[in-house]
């Protein structure tokens, strides 16, 4: 049977870990699962390197009840600066995201892993919210 549209927000990382990297995620879904919306990578490093902001696309693979299991997997792109001025121009870099999550109601948790250039977040919790 398939789902209506939704939204789902929420953050995908070691919320309160000094330093972590946290992905921020507010991504709408269609009914057939494809996923597209906002991402932002936030970490304590100096500009330009925080925050990263990136759209994403990608799919939500529902699977059995209960409970209700999904396998969200996004991508995107965005530009990283060299470095602070004088230093001029940006290279394009590959976003990636694969997140296991368990849905009870609204508030779907579970663990995920995403890359970033060359940085990789392997096991991080998922907390997000479907509206």
């Amino acid at each position: 049977m398939p789902m209506a549209h939704y939204r789902l927000e929420g953050t995908v990382g070691h919320v309160g870990t000094p330093g972590a990297p946290i992905l921020h995620l507010n991504v709408f879904v269609k009914q057939n699962g494809v996923a597209g919306g906002h991402a932002e990578i936030e970490q304590a490093l100096p500009p330009p390197n925080n925050p990263i902001v990136l759209a994403v696309t990608g799919t939500v693979y529902p699977f059995a009840q209960p409970p209700a299991h999904h396998v969200i997997e996004l991508d995107g792109t965005y530009l990283q600066p060299f470095g602070p001025p004088p230093l001029i121009g940006a290279i394009l870099e590959h976003f990636h995201a694969v997140l296991s999550v368990t849905a009870v109601g609204n508030q779907w948790d579970g663990h995920g892993t995403f890359k970033y250039g060359p940085h990789t977040v392997s096991g991080a919790p998922v907390k997000l919210l479907k509206f």
